[in-house]
């Protein structure tokens, strides 16, 4: 199961939840010193460790290191996730850049990349139906979950071919409902991802004209923390990003025990580990600090940041009164600005990630 509400509710909720967070007070999830936490998460092969921490003690074993608690839920519902840390009640919670961009830096609450975990290299994709090259979408009916990460693919592929998407028409089409509609003779072209796009891709006359792996590193799944939180409790950033490397190292081992690691959190996911290691195949993951330092630090990421706030804008979702796509301030590891740097919202920092690289956890 891949961001099913992700795609399904999050940014199609975003101006309502910017306008919800904009009433809670800034400092509703204002830190202090402490010595309990909590991170959600959600159902995605990517984010499937976090709830293998949890389980395994491997967690535990790294707060207790530091002499703290951190306690990590699953929260079904992915939009709702991001709406609870928006509000308070996490302290991280697992999303994509462009979820968090829209929903907590959009509505005001100040927003860290602590672990830059993977990016869609292939999970969602345009399929085509009795056609074969992406330049025959022109014209055509498209169906997908509108304003998620699916209409930010479609907006890319049809930028590649010099379209826009006045040259198509948009349906909204719930990811539940996606294969039945692709089946009915009026449907003649989905963007969905991963299982569903695999399964409809095996359908007769189904053709996959494009995907996330022809933009590389813009689709990317992080844990987010509030900023405040991280700068006031160094040990929650060592503790979760130590714990994290473990597992990751684990996954990335085919011995016994990362075949076991991955198992479960195959099953978890509602798959078996044939299943789980096909999903992994076409997520770019970061099993190593040393890549998502690399990745954090690449001037590439400030362009998809680019391409995601002048999307978001254009769907009127980039926080309430957005005046333009640089409304919210972006941060780099570099120091450069993307957006407002008097409204600094989101950061992408590499500290706690390059001391794992390091071995100073």
């Amino acid at each position: 199961m891949i961001r099913t509400f992700t795609k399904a509710a999050c940014l199609a909720t975003a101006c309502l939840t910017a306008a919800l967070t904009l009433t809670v007070s800034p400092h509703a999830a204002s830190a202090a010193e402490k010595t309990d936490f909590k991170v959600c998460w959600s159902i995605y092969v990517g984010w499937m460790p976090w709830g293998y921490l949890q389980d395994s003690g491997i967690m535990k074993k790294w707060a207790d290191k530091y002499g703290i608690d951190v306690e990590i839920v699953q929260i079904n519902d992915y939009v709702e996730s991001i709406n609870q840390y928006t509000a308070g009640a996490y302290d991280g919670c697992s999303m994509t850049n462009m979820d968090a961009l829209s929903i907590p830096a959009g509505g005001g609450i100040d927003t860290t990349a602590l672990i830059v975990g993977d990016y869609s290299n292939g999970n969602d994709g345009i399929i085509l139906k009795d056609k074969g090259k992406l330049q025959e979408i022109k014209g055509q009916t498209i169906n997908l979950v509108e304003l998620s990460v699916s209409h930010y693919l479609l907006a890319r592929a049809l930028e590649s071919v010099g379209l826009a998407e006045k040259d198509v028409t948009v349906v909204n089409t719930s990811d539940a409902d996606m294969i039945a509609a692709y089946s009915t003779p009026d449907v003649t072209a989905v963007v969905t991802w991963n299982p569903l796009l695999s399964e409809i891709e095996a359908l007769k006359g189904a053709t996959k004209v494009f995907d996330s792996a022809s933009v590389p590193g813009e689709i990317i799944d992080i844990m987010m923390v509030n900023t405040e939180t991280l700068k006031d409790n160094p040990a929650f950033g060592k503790a979760l990003t130590g714990a994290w490397y473990e597992v990751a190292a684990l996954m990335a081992s085919d011995n016994p025990e990362g075949k076991a690691a991955r198992t479960a959190m195959a099953e978890a996911s509602g798959t078996d580990l044939s299943g789980y290691d096909s999903q992994l195949a076409t997520t770019q993951m970061f099993y190593k600090p040393t890549d998502a330092v690399a990745f954090n630090q690449s001037p590439d990421l400030s362009k998809t940041m680019k391409f995601v706030a002048e999307f978001l804008f254009d769907k009127g979702i980039l926080g309430e009164g957005a005046p333009s796509p640089e409304f919210v301030g972006v941060i780099f590891p570099d120091g450069a600005v993307y957006g407002d740097p008097n409204n600094v919202k989101l950061r992408f920092d590499s500290t706690y990630m390059q001391m794992a690289a390091d071995g100073a956890l």
